[in-house]
């Protein structure tokens, strides 16, 4: 076997470029690049390798948190078949990806991360950055990642990365394994050569494959469905990653089984298909939750049910409700004491609509779906109309963007009252055209997966939907957006503070304390002075952005048009009136304090009590 000397960092760069991924007959590179930040703790390793490596794309970025949400969003956009790879210095630097890893994990999203390590050979220890330990000498920050990694590993010696680098594209292709996988590289290793066998370097094409369940588990799914009256499907996001939307379709709007959606498995149908229902849960739909509450029969498909989609387990209350879970992760399959179809969504629903062909709702109960469909548009467009108050109203803004955007379009948000509106009121007409982050609901992710989605979507508009307080944790990327010459359009809503956070403190009694930018009152000791003087425009504009001002949804309109024109990242400022909200139809299980003086603390404690009457064990 022929040898090729390379250093670790060099070896691990050759291989991951050669590294694709085949569904359908579709082929692509696995890796699109590389984000990163260098540091002592790789700079001379991976920062060397990705060098003399112009092939594979490095992209400087000005956060390590905000590099990890891109590349998740980027791999979201591409139905997780493609995605970066991300590389750190030790320490803060690696620390600093921990977040979005996290998030990338729980969203069943793959990433490959690169924190460089402290020494292997320990001579100098401890060094800059290095956390001590009286018990170990093996661990590092790095150990910090092992929880929220789908897979983890630290290569001590050169050999290792021979067989530890086949496992990390294992899981990252893993259409059920899938997350934040972590190659932890000391960095004296990433530098030191070793004589790699060639063979490590060939290309190697990594077939996605389109799994069957038991066939007796079908069988028994299907007779389920046969005898159902009130059946609903719930459609996640691995009916989008599956690219299962288009038999989805085909099979509901021949049985009538209305359908309703998670945040991630929004735009699996049409918004105007008669069998579309809308947003699931928590911040669902009338008629979604109405459905969801008498059915006798649950479907879901590609769905990990949280708290947020089961309205915190009581959603469901027909006592004689069964569930059917379709999902390609067994852990998932199986909740809700589901009759669990482990597979690949697209291939299970095709299978489905055959055996089905007979199988139709009754008329009364089709009608039923539609006639909720069509009253909650028409609330939408209730929502929509124009008012132009001054500060805007958040439900007109997302109407105005939502008219405004075409097919080919993104809106992307993550954190904060955002979430919540768009859910239930973006009117969505394809598969990737409403991108929100709400497994982790990650205040950051919004102008860094911004970038990424736009990156994985070039020939149509991004819209960033973002509230002034996720925007000042993370607004950073905005200038790696400049650098790379992509543009997105960012819209900034002001509310002065944690609108959403302040909403919720309200509800359980506490009036909102400590969600507002404010200064701190001399006479209270209270965060209730004047409103602090953020000039968020002009922050933007200091990165390079191009920055237009609203007073209203009139000027917003026309600033939407403007920004269209516009080249280079636009940063679209409008204030809205955190107050006006658009209503909720559910409840959300969080504790209250169970004592209180304040009379509206034991109000919403009573309220509290009652709702937790509903709640279920579904076994």
């Amino acid at each position: 076997m022929k040898n090729r000397r390379l250093t670790v960092a060099q070896a691990t760069i050759e291989y991951l470029k050669n590294q694709y991924v085949e569904r359908d007959g579709v082929q692509n590179k696995f890796f699109a690049g590389c984000f990163g930040i260098f540091g002592h703790g790789n700079v001379a390793g991976f920062g060397q390798a990705l060098h003399q490596n112009p092939d594979f794309p490095y992209y400087v970025v000005r956060n390590e948190q905000g590099m990890v949400h891109t590349a998740a969003a980027f791999a979201k956009v591409k139905n997780r078949l493609q995605t970066f790879v991300c590389t750190s210095s030790i320490g803060p630097g690696a620390t600093n990806m921990i977040t979005a890893a996290a998030g990338a994990t729980i969203n069943r999203i793959p990433v490959l991360l690169l924190p460089g390590d402290i020494f292997a050979a320990r001579q100098v220890a401890p060094v800059l950055q290095q956390l001590e330990s009286a018990e170990t000498q093996d661990i590092s920050v790095n150990d910090c990642f092992k929880p929220i990694s789908k897979y983890w590993d630290r290569i001590n010696r050169p050999e290792q990365l021979i067989t530890s680098l086949p496992e990390v594209m294992r899981v990252l292709t893993s259409q059920a394994d899938t997350g934040a996988v972590t190659l932890s590289i000391p960095q004296d290793v990433q530098a030191e050569a070793f004589d790699f066998p060639e063979e490590l370097f060939k290309k190697r094409v990594w077939h996605i494959g389109r799994t069957m369940p038991d066939q007796s588990l079908l069988a028994k799914a299907i007779t389920q469905i046969k005898n159902s009256k009130k059946p609903i499907i719930i459609a996640g996001g691995g009916t989008i990653y599956s690219d299962a939307t288009a038999i989805l379709k085909k099979l509901v709007n021949r049985t009538g089984i209305p359908v309703s959606e998670t945040y991630a498995g929004k735009g699996s149908l049409n918004y105007d298909e008669p069998q579309n229902l809308g947003a699931m849960g928590v911040t669902g739909t009338p008629g979604a939750i109405e459905i969801a509450n008498d059915a006798d029969l649950v479907i879901g498909v590609g769905t990990r049910y949280s708290d947020f989609t089961s309205i915190s387990k009581s959603a469901f209350q027909n006592p004689e409700v069964q569930f059917i879970n379709i999902n390609v992760t067994e852990f998932d399959s199986f909740k809700h004491g589901a009759l669990p179809l482990v597979g690949d969504a697209k291939v299970i629903l095709e299978a489905l609509d055959q055996a089905l062909s007979t199988y139709k709702v009754n008329d009364a109960y089709r009608q039923k779906v539609a006639d909720l469909n069509s009253s909650w548009d028409a609330f939408v467009s209730d929502i929509y109309k124009e008012k132009n108050d001054t500060p805007a109203f958040q439900g007109e803004v997302i109407g105005a963007i939502n008219n405004f955007a075409n097919d080919k379009d993104i809106v992307l948000c993550a954190a904060g009252s955002l979430p919540a509106d768009l859910h239930k009121l973006w009117r969505t007409t394809h598969p990737k055209g409403f991108h929100l982050e709400y497994g982790y609901s990650c205040m950051g992710y919004e102008i860094a997966g911004g970038l990424g989605a736009k990156m994985a979507n070039p020939d149509g508009e991004v819209y960033v939907m973002v509230g002034d307080g996720s925007y000042l944790m993370m607004s950073s990327e905005i200038v790696t957006a400049i650098q790379e010459g992509v543009k997105m359009t960012i819209i900034l809503l002001n509310n002065d503070g944690y609108s959403s956070i302040g909403g919720l403190s309200a509800a359980l009694g506490s009036e909102g304390f400590g969600t507002y930018y404010r200064y701190r009152n001399e006479e209270t000791k209270q965060l209730d002075g004047g409103l602090l003087p953020v000039d968020y425009a002009a922050n933007a504009a200091s990165m390079g952005a191009y920055v237009i001002k609203a007073k209203n949804v009139t000027e917003l309109k026309a600033a939407l048009k403007e920004a269209k024109t516009i080249k280079t990242t636009t940063l679209i400022y409008i204030d809205v009136d955190r107050k006006k909200g658009v209503p909720g139809f559910a409840w959300w299980y969080v504790a209250i304090a169970q004592v209180s003086e304040k009379e509206s603390v034991k109000d919403a404690l009573k309220t509290y009590h009652e709702n937790q009457k509903t709640q279920k064990y579904y076994l």
